[in-house]
């Protein structure tokens, strides 16, 4: 188990805070597991505040094999990212 420390700006560190939001959307330029830990460094314009999450990691998917629909499709629509309860 490995831990992750990323910044999150304060809209969307709130909603996680809140339970609100589930799910994190990332540039896969790092790697992450199942199971590992994910902290979360709230920034106000790019400065951090102090305040963090630490959430374990439930599943992790990743786009770049995926080849469901055509690329022409992907390039006029892109993804969408849902989370579920």
């Amino acid at each position: 188990m490995a831990e992750i420390i990323k910044k999150c700006d304060k809209k969307y560190f709130d909603l996680i805070e809140q339970g609100k939001k589930d799910f994190e959307v990332r540039l896969a330029d790092f790697e992450i597991n199942e199971g590992d830990e994910f902290v979360l460094n709230e920034v106000v314009d790019g400065i951090p505040t102090g305040k963090s999450l630490r959430r374990k990691v439930k599943y992790v998917a990743k786009t770049k094999g995926m080849t469901y629909w055509p690329k022409e499709e992907i390039d006029k629509y892109g993804y969408q990212i849902i989370g579920l309860e």
